[in-house]
């Protein structure tokens, strides 16, 4: 008869998110954290947070907007309504600003009206501000001007620690050796964590079997000395 699986513990602070998904605080985003619980105490007017795709840059900007009351726009839809919104609310959160910027005279007011009257702005971008393709030299300046937090892609330990929690809110038991496998065979990002755990869940349910190392080998197509997909599973007991 098998014992229970252990489950890893992990030295990581968990943060609730006011009624968002809970998240972790590890090195890769520990600084962007720190930028939300500092507010309103910031100081300057405006930050951007940086980060590549999956990082959970927009997971911490969507807290800093609740916690905020934050109006929200894409700067791919950036038009003089922001100016209001910004002025309604105190604070304004202008996402994806490497994407496209619809009206760079906007944001470039956007910053003017956040410092003059000692409103907030939040930027959230994939590249840095000086690798922004910006037309307008007085924009560019500004941008460069604001403090940036960069947010790293998740570290291991926090991979690991979000795939316990997402295996245990699916009410999975997965050793930890598992997951030690599952992490160091992934993209590090939010999204490829997401979607392996959904995999194996899935997997798990149409084959009757426990997510062990041989069936997450088999997910995750890994093969050789490294997947060690072949062979008897150590979680297998007779």
């Amino acid at each position: 008869m098998s014992s229970q699986p252990r489950q890893l513990v992990f030295d990581l602070p968990l943060r609730s998110a006011r009624g968002m998904e809970d998240f972790f605080v590890s090195q890769s985003n520990g600084a962007a954290v720190e930028l939300v619980d500092r507010w309103p105490n910031w100081p300057h007017w405006a930050a951007i947070v940086v980060g590549p795709e999956g990082s959970g840059k927009s997971h911490i900007a969507n807290v800093w907007q609740s916690n905020s009351g934050a109006a929200a726009v894409p700067a791919s839809a950036l038009d003089e309504g922001a100016l209001d919104l910004l002025k309604q609310h105190h604070a304004l959160l202008v996402e994806d600003v490497d994407s496209a910027i619809a009206d760079e005279r906007v944001l470039f007011h956007l910053l003017n009206l956040a410092r003059e009257h000692h409103l907030t702005v939040l930027m959230t971008s994939r590249l840095a501000p000086g690798a922004l393709h910006v037309a307008l030299p007085d924009l560019r300046s500004r941008l460069r001007a604001v403090p940036l937090i960069t947010i790293a892609p998740p570290d291991e330990a926090l991979i690991k620690a979000v795939l316990v929690k997402l295996f245990a809110d699916r009410q999975l038991l997965v050793e930890p050796h598992v997951v030690n496998f599952i992490a160091l065979r992934i993209e590090r990002s939010m999204a490829a964590v997401n979607t392996v755990v959904e995999r194996l869940d899935r997997e798990a349910l149409i084959s009757k079997r426990r997510v062990t190392r041989a069936l997450a080998a088999e997910v995750l197509g890994a093969t050789g000395d490294n997947g060690e997909a072949s062979g008897a599973d150590p979680d297998q007991h007779a």
